[in-house]
């Protein structure tokens, strides 16, 4: 399969990877469809895209199996691309960006913090792709946005997909870059093994990309919070779901190295007997938070440190090892220049603000676990083996604890 194929075809070759009970899961489920107790009201689709205007696109590209041959495969990962206010409205957002652990990249983050403003979308991919979805996304803008030559770089952030993917291939191409970005859309967001987030782990089980929203009451002014992570972090050991330890409950079936043909370090965590390595904190996680909440950048900066909670109610630490990035961004209007420049924008007094620091934490919550939910069991490269999170054993587990709303 050429990287040219339609995505289609390339989506449906990542979700055959998945087989055997782990990967089995059925009709695709979310946190609410398996009646998991999540806090807030979400939005109408429970994702990003519930903020007005907000749209999401992915190119996903799996190919090949079996031993690692750097420049040619395996092949599992992808781009994800979020336009703010759609490619019909490129003005700059006013947004803010924070790291909780600096182990990872996400460019273009010097312009945001002098200027507060956000004018290309932003794009997710694996860490050795950076550069390439950088320029692709350059060269896109340069037609297209109309202050190109005289402001910023684009926000182009990562995760490591190197133990699934041949990283070191570099695989990623401008042309899957501009097919990102022209297939962004409003409306559901694909899940899972998709996108940036093809070849990614998450808490001891296959990651990827997840999505929710929170809709504030219309006391607290009715706005919408989405967030969308590509959830590529932390141990199993350390998984909580609805408050329940679910990596101490749920031990097996663990990432491992199937197939003959296994060096001595690989042999010794051959399924399904071999011994599990040593568990590190060393992925990341990227976040990115919308609303329609009218912010400035020194709230959304603050909107953006809220993330960091809903990964702690998740069991992340934010080891020494893991890239930890977030970016918030506000649809709201930054104003039409008047006399002299100034103009006029609108901002939620501070005394207003927590509902949407709330409903950050939340919906960061319930996105990474439908990241999980959504992921099926993947072989990459050189055999290796990353289970799902299965969905029937977790509904035990949740019910064994009095946490299934069922």
């Amino acid at each position: 399969m050429k990287p040219g194929r339609a995505l289609p075809v390339l989506l449906a070759a990542a979700l055959a990877l998945g087989s055997g009970p782990a990967g089995a899961q059925g009709v695709p489920a979310r946190a609410r469809d398996l009646g998991i107790p999540l806090e807030g009201t979400p939005g109408r689709l429970d994702a990003i895209t519930d903020v007005p205007g907000v749209t999401v696109g992915h190119v996903t590209i799996v190919r090949g199996a079996g031993k690692l041959a750097v420049g040619k495969g395996p092949v599992r990962t992808g781009i994800t691309a979020v336009f703010p206010r759609g490619k019909a409205d490129l003005a700059p957002v006013f947004a803010g960006w924070f790291s909780l652990n600096g182990n990872g990249e996400m460019t273009g983050t010097a312009w945001v913090d002098d200027y507060g403003l956000l004018a290309y979308p932003i794009t997710i991919t694996n860490t050795n792709s950076v550069g390439t979805v950088r320029d692709a996304v350059i060269e896109w803008g340069r037609t297209r946005l109309s202050d190109a030559f005289n402001c910023c770089l684009p926000v182009v952030t990562e995760t490591w997909d190197g133990d699934l993917n041949d990283i070191y291939g570099f695989h990623v191409t401008k042309g899957h870059v501009f097919r990102a970005l022209e297939s962004a859309v409003p409306g559901p967001v694909p899940e899972g093994n998709v996108g940036g987030g093809t070849g990614m782990s998450c808490l001891g089980f296959k990651g990827g990309i997840g999505t929710a929203s929170r809709r504030l009451s219309d006391r607290a002014g009715g706005f919408t919070v989405g967030v969308l992570v590509q959830c590529n972090f932390g141990q199993r050991r350390l998984l909580r779901i609805a408050g329940v330890p679910v990596g101490q409950e749920i031990t097996e079936p663990r990432p491992c190295y199937e197939g003959p043909g296994l060096d001595s370090a690989r042999a010794a965590e051959r399924c399904p007997t071999g011994v599990t390595r040593p568990e590190k904190d060393q992925g990341s996680i990227i976040a990115v938070v919308a609303t329609d909440a009218p912010l400035l950048p020194h709230q959304l900066r603050r909107v953006a440190r809220r993330v960091a909670l809903g990964i702690g109610r998740m069991g992340g630490i934010a080891g020494a090892g893991s890239g930890d990035l977030f970016i918030a961004f506000s649809t709201a209007s930054t104003g039409t220049p008047g006399e002299h420049g100034v103009r006029p924008v609108r901002m939620l007094g501070e005394e207003w603000i927590d509902p949407v620091y709330e409903a950050t934490v939340q919906a960061t919550e319930e996105a990474i676990i439908n990241a999980m939910l959504a992921a099926k069991t993947m072989r990459g490269a050189d055999g290796y083996v990353v289970p799902a999170l299965p969905h029937d054993r977790l509904k035990e587990v949740l019910r064994k604890y009095g946490r299934l709303a069922d």
